[in-house]
């Protein structure tokens, strides 16, 4: 009988070693957590795509200390229960959830058109929402997803919001970058992907263009008081995968993943670097970076190619009907 309760008891042992290893190991290859005794008090923030993955860890981390956040995403319902999650955590009551879908340009306006009504300053604005390798579709304005959410969709909401950005300087702008973008390329002769499309080239195509962006900006607003930097987290476990082969096979779901899992950043781990970039004071005058948690990544020859820049923002300027607006930069 000893015997027979035995082979439970050691099988329990050593799955719950397994286990609390995998944790810790998680963890340690996660990286130091950011600890500060900077308060955000004060500072407002929008992020969007706040109601999942990296955003939802980026706004609960900043409400912790006290920001105002505004949660720009696509689903005010999802984004109103994430809402009532942080503030309950934290007890801050000044965290909103506002509707921004960034496939619609309408609604982005008519989100930055809200946003100046509420708030007379914005301090920091985190570029974060995106989706990957999806079936191909168009946005309500007809631009690719990918492209037209990763990247048009933040062109216009950044442009639409740079004379607030600049009356509350210093500021910051942050978008999150994926080191897949050196595989991409601007495909200037059919940049919606019409004539051919593959989801995995669409999107390097628009993290490549995030990074051109950024570069652009950066060097656009010197002087300004407004700094513009990228942000990678590493490899981190979001739905960001849902629509990669990975995400899709019952194989790598069931066997593959939970070898990977204590290599894959969580949420909370992905966000520590968009909170380094957002607050850490070292950082105020930092501009044209990628930036890491506690360092930088070199940013690769393709993404500092000024043509290419000027090249996609005249594109972007005439897709996002940003040169008929009164807000283009100066």
């Amino acid at each position: 009988m000893k015997l027979a309760f035995a082979k439970p008891i050691l099988i329990g042992s050593v799955i719950g070693t397994v286990v609390g290893g995998s944790v810790l190991l998680k963890e340690y290859l996660g990286g130091e957590k950011y600890e500060t005794s900077l308060e955000a008090k004060g500072k407002v923030v929008i992020v969007t795509g706040a109601n999942t993955g990296i955003g939802q860890a980026t706004a609960l981390q900043l409400a912790q200390l006290n920001a105002t956040v505004v949660m720009a995403c696509r689903d005010s319902d999802k984004c109103e229960l994430e809402r009532e999650k942080i503030v309950m955590n934290t007890k801050n009551k000044y965290v909103y959830c506002r509707k921004c879908d960034l496939a619609s340009q309408d609604s982005i306006r008519q989100f930055v058109d809200r946003f100046n009504k509420e708030h007379t300053k914005l301090d920091i604005l985190v570029n974060n929402a995106a989706v990957m390798n999806c079936p191909r579709t168009l946005t309500e304005d007809g631009i690719e997803t990918q492209l037209g959410v990763n990247h048009m969709g933040h062109f216009l909401l950044t442009n639409l919001l740079l004379d607030k950005l600049k009356a509350s300087a210093p500021s910051r702008i942050i978008t999150l970058c994926d080191s897949v973008y050196h595989k991409g390329v601007i495909n200037t002769e059919d940049l919606n992907s019409d004539r051919e499309y593959d989801g995995e080239k669409a999107y390097y195509q628009s993290k490549l263009a995030n990074m051109l962006f950024t570069q652009k900006l950066s060097r656009d607003l010197q002087g300004s008081g407004v700094t513009v930097n990228s942000v990678d987290p590493g490899t981190v476990d979001t739905e960001l995968l849902r629509h990669t082969s990975f995400g899709k096979s019952m194989i790598s779901m069931f066997f593959v993943k939970p070898l990977m899992w204590p290599f894959l950043k969580s949420p909370r781990q992905g966000g520590q670097a968009v909170v380094y970039a957002a607050l850490d004071p070292n950082l105020q005058t930092v501009t044209g970076k990628c930036l890491k948690y506690r360092g930088e990544s070199e940013i690769a020859p393709i993404a500092l190619n000024t043509e290419m820049s000027e090249w996609l923002w005249l594109v972007s300027s005439k897709w996002t009907d940003f040169q008929n607006t009164n807000d283009k930069v100066s």
